[in-house]
């Protein structure tokens, strides 16, 4: 017996939105699709089994390669990590994770990418920007990270 899929079935998607701050003053807001990796794979996998120690996405990175998103990234380069906000679920599939970068964080540091990251380290998604961005001491982003299912 052959079984189809229903065409609302898909694999998980992400849309990474974010603004940056100068000096308080908004000055780019970003939209866009991010790629979710081989890492979701396992996760997904460990979570449904009821293996969900460090398998709860809780981080977000900021990384300094802007080398194009593939399905194999397992990392962030350079990586300075924080902790995601709690999650809310804005729909019955989807979960919503809010972060915010202060002016005392990440200074020094040219943000060229940007990754979902579980408790136990494993990088779920990731989001490259077309140029770097220089995180001084007057600049702040905020913003959220949506997946679908």
């Amino acid at each position: 017996m052959l079984i189809r899929l229903d065409d609302d079935l898909r694999a998980p998607t992400g849309v990474l939105s974010y603004r940056v701050y100068h000096r308080g003053v908004l000055v780019e807001q970003v939209e866009d699709h991010n790629l979710i990796v081989i890492g979701s794979q396992v996760t997904h996998a460990h979570l449904l089994g009821g293996d969900v120690t460090g398998r709860s996405v809780t981080q977000i990175g900021f990384g300094t390669s802007g080398t194009t998103e593939v399905f194999g990234n397992t990392a962030l380069t350079g990586a300075y990590v924080n902790n995601l906000a709690a999650p809310t679920y804005p729909a019955s599939n989807q979960v919503s994770f809010g972060f915010a970068l202060g002016t005392a964080e990440a200074n020094g540091i040219a943000i060229s990418e940007f990754g979902l990251l579980t408790t136990g380290g494993v990088l779920y998604a990731r989001k490259t920007r077309a140029l770097p961005l220089s995180k001084l001491s007057d600049v702040t982003l905020s913003g959220t990270w949506v997946i679908s299912f």
